[in-house]
Parts: C-alpha cells; structure tokens; sequence
C-alpha cells in the first residue's frame, strides 16, 4: 500500500490511524504488523510510558549480535559448480573463519547460488552501530564484500567470484537482532510477528511464527461474543497466553541455531544436504582441502 503510519489515537471504541500521506483510517481492532521497527508499537509504547504501565525491559534496545550480507548470484554454469546440478538436492556448506566470521552458500532454481557472510559483533560495538547510519552506505557493503573476497568457497575458489556476479541491487546488508516484547497489546491495537518478537533466522521460524500469531489472533477475535472493551481485552489476552511462551523458547532456539552457523566451535566444518522432504544428512565438510589457516 506505500503507506507509513505516523501515530495511531484510540477514542470513542475506535482507533485512528494517521499516515504519512495525509490519509486517515478508523477501525474497530487495529492489528500491527509492521515489523520490527513496528510504528504502531511506537505509538502504544509511548503512551503506556507516559501512564507508567510500560515495563522497564521494553524499551531497551534490541540485542545485536551479527551484521550479515546476503546476496543471489546470476546463474551460473553448472560445470563450474557441479552442486548446481542436482535438481533435488540442495546444498548448504557452511566455512568458519578465524574470527568466527562465516560464509555460507545454498544452491537455488535456475543455477543461482545465495549467499551470505556473517560478522559477529560484541555487544558493546553493537550500542554504537544502533546510531551509526554510515554502517548502511554503499561504502560499507563495498568494504564488508571486500572483507570476504578471498573467503574459501564451499563450492571451489573463493567468494569474489560468486560475489562479482551478484548484481549489487540483490545484495543486502542487515542486522540480525532478536527481543520478545513483553507487551503485546493495548486498548483495541495489538501486535503480530516481528512487531513483538523479533528472533534471528538460525531457526528459520520468524515467518512461522508470525502466521502462527495471524491464525491465533483470528481465532481469539472470531470467539468474540462483540466488539466492547471488554470482549476486546478478553481476546488479546487469549491470545498472548497461546503465543508468548513459545515466543520465548523460540528466541532461544533461534539463538542456538544461529550460532551453530555462525562460529561456535560445535558447528565448525558442517554440510547440510537437503532434499525435498526435509534434511537428509549433516556431515563433516573437508574444510582443510580448502584452507588451513581458516579454522581452528
């Protein structure tokens, strides 16, 4: 829709959402959807500081702890990298560096390989990086792409050569943070995936448990017997109860997982083969064919 939403106001049963164009929307339940940096959370944190109801652990910043780069390559010639050419099986080799940096590759449709890198950051350097816009520049991603250039590549040679032929609009750079937000709703708004619990993707269950959050939701509202206050804080709470614990536990196996790929030494030298009915082996990957100043 192209739409930013400014600032929400609930009043006389309703909410009012207030955009970035000038526009205007009522509603009776307002959903936020809306991502990590969710605006609508904002707006329901901010007033909630204001009462003295917010708790103290939700307005602390996310916790950070990788700053990755992603990219998709243009197809590629499968007699180079013979990987591409099992159509079903795909390949997810894993290379650790020495400083637990890491590198890793997965086999895609129509001979493209994705990619990404992975710098761990220690927590104190990533305080600083929340207010460094600088991080985000062209600059930055020319000089994270030179960083790996002579990395090892799982599939042969190294990664400059995957990474020059990824087209530069097909690369990003992120930061990879998680939290569980302890309020999730408020008054007739309330929030869904990454607006209440944002986990990093090791698990790969970020968009799971966002339509996990969408089915609940629906259901708590379709059981509401009308649409008062009352009935409204009835469901929400309904919902949260279902949802919040595996939130939590979910955090934390999202966190293992990812350090598992990220440089924690129980994940050094993996290759993860999967097929299209799910995982079909993890083995050692012979790491020291390619490189032996890389690992431990």
């Amino acid at each position: 829709m192209g739409k930013k939403v400014l600032r929400t106001k609930e009043h006389d049963n309703k909410v009012t959402v207030y955009c970035s164009d000038n526009t205007e929307y009522e509603c009776r339940i307002l959903v936020g959807a809306d991502g990590a940096y969710s605006s609508v959370r904002q707006n329901m944190f901010r007033k909630l500081e204001e009462q003295g109801r917010l708790p103290p652990v939700d307005n602390e910043a996310f916790s950070i702890g990788y700053i990755n780069m992603v990219g998709v390559s243009k197809p590629t010639n499968p007699e180079k990298y013979p990987q591409l050419a099992e159509k079903h099986r795909a390949y997810f080799p894993i290379i650790i560096g020495d400083n637990n940096d890491s590198c890793y590759l997965v086999s895609a449709l129509d001979n493209q390989i994705c990619w990404g890198v992975k710098i761990q950051i220690p927590e104190d350097k990533a305080k600083d990086l929340h207010f460094r816009n600088s991080e985000w520049g062209p600059e930055s991603v020319e000089e994270m792409l030179d960083q790996f250039q002579d990395f090892p590549c799982a599939f042969g040679g190294t990664m400059k050569e995957i990474m020059d032929s990824t087209p530069r609009n097909l690369i990003s750079k992120v930061f990879l943070e998680e939290k569980v937000f302890q309020t999730w709703y408020d008054g007739r708004s309330v929030l869904i995936g990454d607006a209440c619990h944002k986990l990093l993707p090791g698990a790969g269950q970020g968009a799971v448990m966002a339509m996990k959050d969408a089915v609940v939701l629906a259901n708590c509202i379709y059981n509401m017997k009308d649409l008062s206050d009352e009935s409204i804080k009835t469901a929400f709470s309904s919902y949260y109860r279902q949802r919040h614990p595996e939130a939590e536990n979910m955090i934390k196996t999202s966190s293992t997982f990812t350090k598992v790929t990220g440089g924690h030494a129980m994940s050094r030298n993996v290759e993860l083969t999967m097929t299209e009915d799910g995982p079909a082996e993890i083995k050692p990957y012979p790491l020291q064919n390619l490189t032996s100043s890389l690992v431990d």
